[in-house]
């Protein structure tokens, strides 16, 4: 089914619960992403929606549960680099390509303890794990 109204915009009820408090540019990258994965990958769905979210990496990352603009755009993990099909690990939407300082700084925003003494693959698998606990909250 396609995320994407006549208009370009995206269907809210189409999107995934982390899209919809998001902002429309994830929203639509995400949508639009979907959209031509489903054609290209002949009405996969599945395949769809990870090209979709390795194409929102690029731009976003994920703080809790929504999507918020990167400071610098690009991939956000081994597989988003590598894209469909790869099989490297995921870090869930957070950018572990970013500063351990910004790392750091989401971490003191998710109130996550100990962040003090981790290093940056420690945040970023923290990071994870607390986006994921807020994102089944939120459902």
């Amino acid at each position: 089914m396609p995320k994407t109204a006549r208009s370009g915009a995206a269907k809210q009820s189409e999107l995934p619960a982390t899209l919809q408090s998001s902002d429309g540019p994830a929203q639509r990258t995400y949508a639009h992403a979907y959209d031509a994965a489903i054609e290209q990958y002949d009405g996969d769905e599945e395949a769809a929606h990870r090209v979709a979210f390795a194409a929102l990496k690029h731009t976003h990352e994920k703080v809790g549960d929504s999507w918020r603009p990167k400071e610098r755009s690009g991939p956000s993990d081994r597989r988003a680099q590598e894209g469909y099909g790869s099989t490297a690990p995921s870090a869930g939407g957070v950018d572990a390509n970013a500063s351990k300082a910004h790392l750091y700084d989401l971490a003191k925003e998710l109130d996550i303890e100990g962040r003090s003494t981790m290093d940056k693959s420690q945040l970023v698998d923290a990071i994870d794990k607390e986006n994921q606990r807020r994102s089944r909250r939120a459902q």
